[in-house]
Protein backbone atom coordinates (compact mmCIF):
# COMPACT_ATOMS: atom_id res chain seq x y z
CA UNK A 1 0.00 0.00 0.00
CA UNK A 2 1.49 3.36 -0.97
CA UNK A 3 2.14 6.04 1.57
CA UNK A 4 1.66 9.78 0.98
CA UNK A 5 5.42 10.12 0.47
CA UNK A 6 5.25 7.60 -2.37
CA UNK A 7 2.64 9.54 -4.30
CA UNK A 8 4.12 11.74 -7.02
CA UNK A 9 3.09 15.39 -6.82
CA UNK A 10 0.67 16.44 -9.54
CA UNK A 11 2.24 17.99 -12.62
CA UNK A 12 1.85 21.76 -12.80
CA UNK A 13 -1.04 22.82 -14.96
CA UNK A 14 -0.18 24.24 -18.35
CA UNK A 15 -0.76 27.99 -18.60
CA UNK A 16 -4.06 28.84 -20.28
CA UNK A 17 -3.76 30.00 -23.86
CA UNK A 18 -4.24 33.66 -24.60
CA UNK A 19 -7.48 34.53 -26.30
CA UNK A 20 -7.67 35.87 -29.83
CA UNK A 21 -8.92 39.13 -28.34
CA UNK A 22 -5.61 39.47 -26.48
CA UNK A 23 -3.51 38.73 -29.56
CA UNK A 24 -5.34 40.71 -32.24
CA UNK A 25 -4.22 44.15 -30.94
CA UNK A 26 -0.61 43.09 -31.54
CA UNK A 27 -1.13 42.55 -35.27
CA UNK A 28 -0.99 46.15 -36.48
CA UNK A 29 2.03 47.16 -34.32
CA UNK A 30 3.90 44.00 -35.33
CA UNK A 31 3.31 44.62 -39.04
CA UNK A 32 4.33 48.27 -38.76
CA UNK A 33 7.48 47.45 -36.81
CA UNK A 34 8.38 44.64 -39.21
CA UNK A 35 8.13 46.81 -42.32
CA UNK A 36 9.85 49.79 -40.67
CA UNK A 37 12.78 47.74 -39.35
CA UNK A 38 13.31 46.14 -42.75
CA UNK A 39 13.27 49.50 -44.52
CA UNK A 40 15.85 50.95 -42.16
CA UNK A 41 18.07 47.90 -42.63
CA UNK A 42 17.71 48.12 -46.41
CA UNK A 43 18.38 51.85 -46.40
CA UNK A 44 21.62 51.51 -44.47
CA UNK A 45 22.69 48.52 -46.58
CA UNK A 46 22.02 50.26 -49.89
CA UNK A 47 23.80 53.41 -48.74
CA UNK A 48 26.81 51.36 -47.62
CA UNK A 49 26.88 49.46 -50.92
CA UNK A 50 26.83 52.70 -52.95
CA UNK A 51 29.60 54.17 -50.83
CA UNK A 52 31.60 50.95 -51.12
CA UNK A 53 31.37 51.14 -54.91
CA UNK A 54 32.69 54.70 -54.84
CA UNK A 55 35.54 53.93 -52.44
CA UNK A 56 36.66 50.62 -53.89
CA UNK A 57 35.86 50.98 -57.62
CA UNK A 58 35.19 54.51 -58.84
CA UNK A 59 37.84 56.33 -56.83
CA UNK A 60 40.77 53.96 -57.44
CA UNK A 61 39.82 53.74 -61.14
CA UNK A 62 39.90 57.53 -61.36
CA UNK A 63 43.33 57.55 -59.70
CA UNK A 64 44.65 54.70 -61.83
CA UNK A 65 45.19 52.51 -58.77
CA UNK A 66 44.14 48.90 -58.35
CA UNK A 67 41.05 48.87 -56.08
CA UNK A 68 42.34 45.89 -54.15
CA UNK A 69 46.03 46.61 -54.28
CA UNK A 70 47.84 46.28 -50.97
CA UNK A 71 48.46 50.02 -50.79
CA UNK A 72 44.83 50.91 -51.43
CA UNK A 73 43.57 48.41 -48.85
CA UNK A 74 45.90 49.83 -46.20
CA UNK A 75 44.93 53.42 -47.04
CA UNK A 76 41.19 52.75 -47.16
CA UNK A 77 41.02 50.72 -43.94
CA UNK A 78 43.05 53.33 -42.10
CA UNK A 79 40.87 56.13 -43.50
CA UNK A 80 37.77 54.19 -42.43
CA UNK A 81 39.19 54.04 -38.93
CA UNK A 82 39.72 57.79 -38.97
CA UNK A 83 36.17 58.52 -40.18
CA UNK A 84 34.50 56.13 -37.74
CA UNK A 85 36.75 57.46 -34.99
CA UNK A 86 35.52 60.99 -35.71
CA UNK A 87 31.90 59.83 -35.47
CA UNK A 88 32.51 57.98 -32.22
CA UNK A 89 34.36 60.97 -30.80
CA UNK A 90 32.04 63.78 -31.87
CA UNK A 91 28.57 62.33 -32.49
CA UNK A 92 25.96 62.71 -29.73
CA UNK A 93 26.06 59.58 -27.62
CA UNK A 94 29.40 58.55 -29.17
CA UNK A 95 27.70 56.11 -31.59
CA UNK A 96 26.35 53.97 -28.78
CA UNK A 97 27.93 51.86 -26.04
CA UNK A 98 31.21 50.03 -26.42
CA UNK A 99 30.40 47.30 -29.00
CA UNK A 100 32.60 44.78 -27.19
CA UNK A 101 30.09 44.79 -24.33
CA UNK A 102 27.00 44.20 -26.48
CA UNK A 103 25.34 40.98 -27.60
CA UNK A 104 22.87 40.33 -30.39
CA UNK A 105 20.04 42.02 -28.52
CA UNK A 106 18.27 42.24 -25.20
CA UNK A 107 19.97 45.39 -23.93
CA UNK A 108 18.09 48.48 -22.83
CA UNK A 109 16.86 50.65 -25.72
CA UNK A 110 19.31 53.40 -26.66
CA UNK A 111 18.42 57.06 -26.32
CA UNK A 112 17.07 58.36 -29.61
CA UNK A 113 19.84 60.92 -30.08
CA UNK A 114 22.40 58.10 -30.19
CA UNK A 115 20.86 56.42 -33.24
CA UNK A 116 22.09 58.74 -36.06
CA UNK A 117 25.73 58.45 -35.01
CA UNK A 118 25.42 54.68 -34.62
CA UNK A 119 23.95 54.27 -38.11
CA UNK A 120 26.57 56.54 -39.70
CA UNK A 121 29.37 54.63 -37.97
CA UNK A 122 27.88 51.32 -39.12
CA UNK A 123 27.44 52.47 -42.73
CA UNK A 124 31.01 53.78 -42.90
CA UNK A 125 32.29 50.52 -41.44
CA UNK A 126 30.31 48.38 -43.91
CA UNK A 127 31.57 50.43 -46.86
CA UNK A 128 35.15 50.74 -45.68
CA UNK A 129 35.99 47.05 -45.33
CA UNK A 130 36.38 46.04 -41.64
CA UNK A 131 35.32 42.47 -40.93
CA UNK A 132 32.02 43.06 -39.17
CA UNK A 133 28.37 42.78 -40.18
CA UNK A 134 25.37 45.09 -39.80
CA UNK A 135 23.35 43.08 -37.29
CA UNK A 136 24.13 44.52 -33.83
CA UNK A 137 23.91 48.24 -34.73
CA UNK A 138 20.81 47.74 -36.87
CA UNK A 139 19.05 45.82 -34.11
CA UNK A 140 20.00 48.47 -31.54
CA UNK A 141 18.82 51.32 -33.79
CA UNK A 142 15.54 49.61 -34.66
CA UNK A 143 14.85 48.80 -31.01
CA UNK A 144 15.45 52.42 -30.02
CA UNK A 145 13.20 53.78 -32.78
CA UNK A 146 10.42 51.24 -32.21
CA UNK A 147 10.51 51.83 -28.46
CA UNK A 148 10.29 55.62 -28.86
CA UNK A 149 7.62 55.64 -31.57
CA UNK A 150 5.64 52.84 -29.96
CA UNK A 151 5.64 54.54 -26.58
CA UNK A 152 4.26 57.68 -28.22
CA UNK A 153 1.61 55.86 -30.27
CA UNK A 154 0.52 53.33 -27.63
CA UNK A 155 1.66 54.60 -24.24
CA UNK A 156 -0.15 51.82 -22.37
CA UNK A 157 1.65 49.01 -24.21
CA UNK A 158 4.55 47.43 -22.28
CA UNK A 159 7.94 48.71 -23.36
CA UNK A 160 9.37 45.20 -23.64
CA UNK A 161 6.85 44.47 -26.42
CA UNK A 162 8.53 47.00 -28.71
CA UNK A 163 11.96 45.57 -27.90
CA UNK A 164 10.94 42.02 -28.81
CA UNK A 165 9.07 43.11 -31.94
CA UNK A 166 11.97 45.21 -33.25
CA UNK A 167 14.57 42.54 -32.47
CA UNK A 168 12.56 39.85 -34.22
CA UNK A 169 11.71 42.10 -37.17
CA UNK A 170 15.36 43.00 -37.74
CA UNK A 171 16.47 39.37 -37.56
CA UNK A 172 13.76 38.48 -40.07
CA UNK A 173 14.97 41.27 -42.35
CA UNK A 174 18.62 40.27 -41.99
CA UNK A 175 18.09 36.60 -42.82
CA UNK A 176 15.14 36.97 -45.18
CA UNK A 177 13.06 34.52 -43.13
CA UNK A 178 11.17 34.70 -39.82
CA UNK A 179 12.50 31.30 -38.73
CA UNK A 180 15.75 32.69 -37.32
CA UNK A 181 13.86 35.30 -35.30
CA UNK A 182 11.48 32.71 -33.87
CA UNK A 183 14.40 30.55 -32.79
CA UNK A 184 16.28 33.43 -31.15
CA UNK A 185 13.19 34.73 -29.31
CA UNK A 186 12.29 31.26 -28.08
CA UNK A 187 15.85 30.81 -26.84
CA UNK A 188 15.70 34.19 -25.07
CA UNK A 189 12.43 33.23 -23.38
CA UNK A 190 13.81 29.96 -22.02
CA UNK A 191 14.00 30.06 -18.25
CA UNK A 192 12.35 33.49 -18.00
CA UNK A 193 8.81 34.47 -17.05
CA UNK A 194 6.69 34.82 -20.17
CA UNK A 195 5.86 38.47 -20.98
CA UNK A 196 2.29 37.45 -21.84
CA UNK A 197 0.05 35.03 -20.00
CA UNK A 198 -0.26 31.98 -22.20
CA UNK A 199 1.81 29.42 -24.06
CA UNK A 200 5.17 29.88 -25.76
CA UNK A 201 3.40 30.16 -29.10
CA UNK A 202 1.19 32.94 -27.74
CA UNK A 203 4.32 34.84 -26.75
CA UNK A 204 5.89 34.20 -30.15
CA UNK A 205 2.83 35.44 -32.03
CA UNK A 206 3.80 39.11 -32.17
CA UNK A 207 7.57 38.66 -32.75
CA UNK A 208 6.94 36.04 -35.41
CA UNK A 209 4.51 38.30 -37.23
CA UNK A 210 6.99 41.21 -37.07
CA UNK A 211 9.76 38.95 -38.31
CA UNK A 212 7.59 37.72 -41.18
CA UNK A 213 6.76 41.30 -42.18
CA UNK A 214 10.43 42.25 -42.02
CA UNK A 215 11.54 39.19 -43.99
CA UNK A 216 8.87 39.66 -46.66
CA UNK A 217 9.74 43.34 -47.09
CA UNK A 218 13.42 42.51 -47.50
CA UNK A 219 12.62 39.69 -49.93
CA UNK A 220 10.37 41.87 -52.09
CA UNK A 221 12.90 44.70 -52.25
CA UNK A 222 16.26 42.93 -52.33
CA UNK A 223 15.69 39.15 -52.87
CA UNK A 224 18.43 37.98 -50.48
CA UNK A 225 19.68 34.38 -50.56
CA UNK A 226 21.97 32.48 -48.20
CA UNK A 227 22.15 29.36 -50.37
CA UNK A 228 25.77 29.06 -51.51
CA UNK A 229 24.92 26.79 -54.44
CA UNK A 230 27.19 24.01 -53.20
CA UNK A 231 27.01 20.54 -54.75
CA UNK A 232 23.81 18.75 -53.81
CA UNK A 233 24.03 16.52 -50.76
CA UNK A 234 21.93 13.38 -50.68
CA UNK A 235 21.57 10.76 -48.02
CA UNK A 236 24.18 11.14 -45.24
CA UNK A 237 26.47 8.23 -44.44
CA UNK A 238 28.63 7.26 -41.50
CA UNK A 239 31.64 9.02 -43.02
CA UNK A 240 29.59 12.23 -43.28
CA UNK A 241 28.56 11.92 -39.63
CA UNK A 242 32.18 11.52 -38.53
CA UNK A 243 33.32 14.41 -40.73
CA UNK A 244 30.60 16.74 -39.43
CA UNK A 245 31.47 16.03 -35.79
CA UNK A 246 35.24 16.41 -36.31
CA UNK A 247 34.99 19.57 -38.42
CA UNK A 248 32.44 21.23 -36.13
CA UNK A 249 34.52 20.53 -33.02
CA UNK A 250 37.74 21.69 -34.68
CA UNK A 251 36.03 24.86 -35.92
CA UNK A 252 34.62 25.53 -32.45
CA UNK A 253 38.10 25.10 -30.96
CA UNK A 254 39.49 27.57 -33.51
CA UNK A 255 36.76 30.06 -32.68
CA UNK A 256 37.56 29.71 -28.98
CA UNK A 257 41.13 30.84 -29.71
CA UNK A 258 39.72 34.20 -30.81
CA UNK A 259 37.38 34.27 -27.82
CA UNK A 260 40.30 33.66 -25.48
CA UNK A 261 42.38 36.41 -27.14
CA UNK A 262 39.50 38.91 -27.25
CA UNK A 263 39.93 40.57 -23.82
CA UNK A 264 43.69 40.90 -24.31
CA UNK A 265 43.39 42.54 -27.72
CA UNK A 266 40.57 44.72 -26.39
CA UNK A 267 42.68 45.94 -23.45
CA UNK A 268 45.59 46.69 -25.79
CA UNK A 269 43.41 49.00 -27.90
CA UNK A 270 41.61 50.39 -24.85
CA UNK A 271 44.96 51.47 -23.38
CA UNK A 272 45.10 54.13 -26.13
CA UNK A 273 42.09 55.78 -24.39
CA UNK A 274 40.79 57.75 -27.39
CA UNK A 275 38.73 56.70 -30.44
CA UNK A 276 40.94 58.78 -32.73
CA UNK A 277 43.82 56.54 -31.73
CA UNK A 278 42.06 53.19 -31.31
CA UNK A 279 40.08 53.15 -34.54
CA UNK A 280 42.73 54.48 -36.97
CA UNK A 281 45.26 52.01 -35.52
CA UNK A 282 42.69 49.25 -35.80
CA UNK A 283 42.04 50.25 -39.41
CA UNK A 284 45.75 50.17 -40.16
CA UNK A 285 46.09 46.67 -38.71
CA UNK A 286 43.05 45.56 -40.71
CA UNK A 287 44.59 47.03 -43.86
CA UNK A 288 47.79 45.06 -43.28
CA UNK A 289 45.75 41.91 -42.70
CA UNK A 290 43.84 42.60 -45.92
CA UNK A 291 47.11 42.98 -47.79
CA UNK A 292 48.17 39.60 -46.38
CA UNK A 293 44.94 37.69 -46.97
CA UNK A 294 43.62 39.45 -50.06
CA UNK A 295 40.39 41.29 -50.72
CA UNK A 296 38.20 38.28 -49.84
CA UNK A 297 39.09 38.82 -46.18
CA UNK A 298 37.55 42.32 -46.21
CA UNK A 299 33.97 43.44 -45.51
CA UNK A 300 31.27 41.47 -43.71
CA UNK A 301 32.02 38.37 -45.79
CA UNK A 302 28.64 37.26 -47.14
CA UNK A 303 29.37 38.11 -50.78
CA UNK A 304 32.96 36.93 -50.39
CA UNK A 305 31.97 33.50 -49.04
CA UNK A 306 29.86 33.08 -52.16
CA UNK A 307 33.00 33.53 -54.25
CA UNK A 308 34.76 30.82 -52.27
CA UNK A 309 31.84 28.41 -52.55
CA UNK A 310 31.53 28.99 -56.30
CA UNK A 311 34.84 27.16 -56.84
CA UNK A 312 35.50 24.90 -53.82
CA UNK A 313 38.21 22.93 -55.64
CA UNK A 314 39.95 25.98 -57.09
CA UNK A 315 41.97 26.71 -53.96
CA UNK A 316 44.60 24.77 -52.07
CA UNK A 317 44.27 23.79 -48.43
CA UNK A 318 47.01 26.27 -47.59
CA UNK A 319 45.14 29.12 -49.27
CA UNK A 320 41.94 28.26 -47.42
CA UNK A 321 43.92 28.11 -44.16
CA UNK A 322 45.37 31.59 -44.77
CA UNK A 323 41.93 33.00 -45.51
CA UNK A 324 40.55 31.40 -42.34
CA UNK A 325 43.28 32.67 -40.03
CA UNK A 326 43.45 36.18 -41.53
CA UNK A 327 39.68 36.62 -41.40
CA UNK A 328 39.61 35.38 -37.80
CA UNK A 329 42.32 37.87 -36.87
CA UNK A 330 40.46 40.64 -38.73
CA UNK A 331 37.25 39.86 -36.84
CA UNK A 332 39.16 39.94 -33.56
CA UNK A 333 40.76 43.31 -34.29
CA UNK A 334 37.60 44.93 -35.69
CA UNK A 335 35.54 43.80 -32.69
CA UNK A 336 38.19 45.01 -30.23
CA UNK A 337 39.12 48.47 -31.50
CA UNK A 338 35.65 50.02 -31.54
CA UNK A 339 34.14 49.54 -35.00
CA UNK A 340 30.33 49.36 -34.80
CA UNK A 341 29.23 46.01 -36.21
CA UNK A 342 28.22 42.42 -35.52
CA UNK A 343 30.13 39.15 -35.67
CA UNK A 344 27.74 36.68 -37.31
CA UNK A 345 28.52 37.34 -40.98
CA UNK A 346 32.34 37.31 -40.71
CA UNK A 347 32.05 34.17 -38.56
CA UNK A 348 30.16 32.55 -41.45
CA UNK A 349 33.07 33.32 -43.78
CA UNK A 350 35.58 31.92 -41.28
CA UNK A 351 33.59 28.72 -40.81
CA UNK A 352 33.05 28.23 -44.54
CA UNK A 353 36.74 28.75 -45.32
CA UNK A 354 37.63 26.31 -42.52
CA UNK A 355 35.23 23.69 -43.91
CA UNK A 356 36.62 24.14 -47.43
CA UNK A 357 40.11 23.73 -46.01
CA UNK A 358 39.01 20.43 -44.42
CA UNK A 359 37.65 19.29 -47.79
CA UNK A 360 40.88 20.26 -49.54
CA UNK A 361 42.95 18.37 -46.95
CA UNK A 362 40.72 15.29 -46.91
CA UNK A 363 38.78 14.98 -50.19
CA UNK A 364 36.55 12.39 -48.52
CA UNK A 365 34.97 15.22 -46.52
CA UNK A 366 31.92 16.24 -48.52
CA UNK A 367 32.23 19.93 -49.36
CA UNK A 368 28.68 20.72 -48.20
CA UNK A 369 29.21 18.87 -44.92
CA UNK A 370 32.53 20.61 -44.36
CA UNK A 371 31.13 24.11 -44.96
CA UNK A 372 28.02 23.59 -42.81
CA UNK A 373 29.98 22.02 -39.95
CA UNK A 374 32.67 24.69 -40.07
CA UNK A 375 30.09 27.47 -39.92
CA UNK A 376 28.27 25.70 -37.09
CA UNK A 377 31.40 25.35 -34.96
CA UNK A 378 32.67 28.90 -35.40
CA UNK A 379 29.25 30.44 -34.77
CA UNK A 380 28.76 28.39 -31.61
CA UNK A 381 32.07 29.69 -30.28
CA UNK A 382 31.59 33.32 -31.32
CA UNK A 383 27.89 33.86 -30.64
CA UNK A 384 26.79 31.14 -28.14
CA UNK A 385 23.48 31.27 -30.00
CA UNK A 386 22.69 27.60 -30.55
CA UNK A 387 19.63 28.08 -32.73
CA UNK A 388 21.19 30.79 -34.88
CA UNK A 389 24.26 28.59 -35.39
CA UNK A 390 22.19 25.58 -36.43
CA UNK A 391 19.89 27.61 -38.64
CA UNK A 392 22.71 29.42 -40.45
CA UNK A 393 24.71 26.24 -41.01
CA UNK A 394 21.66 24.46 -42.41
CA UNK A 395 20.38 27.30 -44.60
CA UNK A 396 23.71 27.60 -46.43
CA UNK A 397 23.19 24.10 -47.83
CA UNK A 398 19.70 23.29 -49.10
CA UNK A 399 19.42 19.69 -47.93
CA UNK A 400 17.33 18.03 -45.19
CA UNK A 401 20.16 15.56 -44.58
CA UNK A 402 22.50 18.38 -43.56
CA UNK A 403 20.15 19.51 -40.79
CA UNK A 404 20.18 16.05 -39.19
CA UNK A 405 23.98 15.94 -39.27
CA UNK A 406 24.31 19.45 -37.86
CA UNK A 407 21.95 18.66 -34.97
CA UNK A 408 24.22 15.77 -33.98
CA UNK A 409 27.47 17.66 -34.60
CA UNK A 410 26.29 20.61 -32.51
CA UNK A 411 26.22 18.52 -29.32
CA UNK A 412 29.96 17.76 -28.92
CA UNK A 413 30.81 21.21 -30.29
CA UNK A 414 28.55 22.78 -27.67
CA UNK A 415 30.36 20.85 -24.92
CA UNK A 416 33.57 22.57 -26.03
CA UNK A 417 32.16 26.09 -25.71
CA UNK A 418 29.51 26.06 -22.99
CA UNK A 419 30.49 27.52 -19.62
CA UNK A 420 33.61 29.11 -21.09
CA UNK A 421 34.31 32.83 -21.67
CA UNK A 422 32.20 34.47 -24.35
CA UNK A 423 33.15 36.94 -27.07
CA UNK A 424 31.39 39.66 -25.11
CA UNK A 425 32.88 41.67 -22.28
CA UNK A 426 31.59 43.22 -19.09
CA UNK A 427 32.07 46.92 -18.42
CA UNK A 428 35.36 46.19 -16.63
CA UNK A 429 36.75 44.34 -19.67
CA UNK A 430 36.40 40.81 -18.31
CA UNK A 431 34.55 38.28 -20.46
CA UNK A 432 31.04 37.06 -19.79
CA UNK A 433 30.54 33.36 -19.14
Amino acid sequence: MSTPADVAPPAPAAPPSASARALLPIVAPALAVGVGCSLLFLGVSILAEKLQEVLWTDLPDALGIGGYSSLWMIVMLTLTGVLVGLVVWKAPGHAGPDPATLGLGGEEPLRLYVVPGLLVANALMLAGGPSLGPENPIIAANVALAFWLGSKALPKAPGEMWVSLATAATLGALFGTPVAAALVVSEALAGRPMPMKGSLWDNLFGPLLAAAAGALTTTLVASPSFDLGLPSFGRPGWADLLASVVVACAAAALGMVAVWAFPYVYRAFRSLRHPMLMLPLGGLVLGLLGALGGHLTLFKGLHEVGELAADPDGWTAGQFAVLTVVKLAALLVAASCGFRGGRIFPAVFIGAAFGLCAHALVPGVNVSVGVAAGVLGVLLAVTRQGWISLFTAAVLVSSPGILALMCIASLPAWLLVTGRPQMQLKEDGTPLR
